[in-house]
């Protein structure tokens, strides 16, 4: 990242500035390539309007690509998978199939229907990705915010998990992972009473908040994962990738990778995908094909 870029993003701070961060990356964007880039949009992996997915692929490639899911940010009540067609486009160019699914999104829809969404897109991919060039035993599940809570559950739960499941790794950019901890918590992490976000999700029910907190369910085997925060992250974000990671590795036998973000926010890493700020995706490109190469091994 440049000076000038950093210098602006600190002066952006840590709170709710998404529309400033979209008008800093915007000129950065504009000029993405996006050549040798075959886009399949609006494909439908499910029954409910929001069940549609874009897939861009690359044009060149030899033999079966690995395959790159990511899921948007949102909060669990907003978000679209065109938000982020800078990383589509970027996915494609590094040789990744690269698809950007919708989720249902709350109120309308509560626990647990995001981790059922991925699982429905993982599904789809067992007959999909091969028709546009990706092999979907090497498919890497990916996620910020609201998505990477998506993914940590689907991933992390095998309550979740039909047969034949696997993957070949999952990275979880600024996620929440325990609903519990937030809901008593609230004060320390500067969370709002009530909670947009989580109660439309979670709802208020103690009970189902349990049984929805990531961090304290997790029984799925160990897997490649990589979990991150901003350096100027949501202060929830940054407390719960740091509990995330020391309930795996003390309690679950991971080996994680975890990152801080340098100079980035909450939402400043996942416009940064195509532009010449590589801070973010040149590590998680290197990520994908360590993946690939023990998913095709396996």
């Amino acid at each position: 990242m440049n000076d000038d870029l950093a210098n602006r993003l600190r002066a952006l701070g840590t709170g709710f500035n998404l529309p400033e961060v979209q008008a800093l990356y915007e000129p950065l964007l504009a000029a993405q390539p996006r050549d040798g880039v075959a886009v399949h949009a609006d494909l439908a992996y499910g029954p409910h309007e929001r069940h549609r997915l874009d897939v861009f692929a690359p044009q060149n490639t030899s033999g079966a690509a690995p395959v790159l899911v990511w899921l948007h940010g949102g909060g669990f009540i907003r978000g679209d998978k065109r938000a982020r067609a800078n990383l589509g486009f970027w996915g494609a160019r590094e040789g990744f199939v690269t698809v950007l699914p919708n989720y249902r999104l709350a109120p309308e829809s509560r626990w647990p229907s995001g981790a059922e969404d991925v699982v429905a897109v993982w599904r789809w991919l067992q007959t999909g990705a091969e028709r546009f060039g990706g092999d979907a035993r090497r498919t890497v599940l990916a996620g910020e915010s609201a998505g990477a809570a998506h993914v940590a559950a689907a991933t992390l739960m095998r309550r979740f998990q039909p047969a034949g499941w696997h993957i070949a790794g999952a990275a979880l950019f600024s996620g929440p992972y325990n609903a519990r901890m937030e809901a008593l918590s609230r004060a320390a992490l500067g969370v709002p009473t009530p909670d947009p976000r989580n109660d439309a999700y979670f709802g208020t029910d103690p009970a189902v908040i349990d049984a929805a907190s990531t961090a304290e369910q997790v029984d799925a085997a160990p897997f490649p994962l990589w979990i991150s925060f901003a350096e100027r992250d949501l202060l929830t974000m940054q407390v719960q990738a740091g509990e995330l990671f020391a309930r795996l590795v003390s309690r679950h036998g991971f080996t994680p990778e975890l990152r801080c973000v340098r100079e980035h926010n909450h939402f400043s890493g996942g416009f940064s995908f195509g532009t010449s700020d590589t801070s973010v995706s040149e590590p998680l490109a290197d990520f994908v094909r360590r993946c690939a190469a023990r998913g095709a091994a396996g």
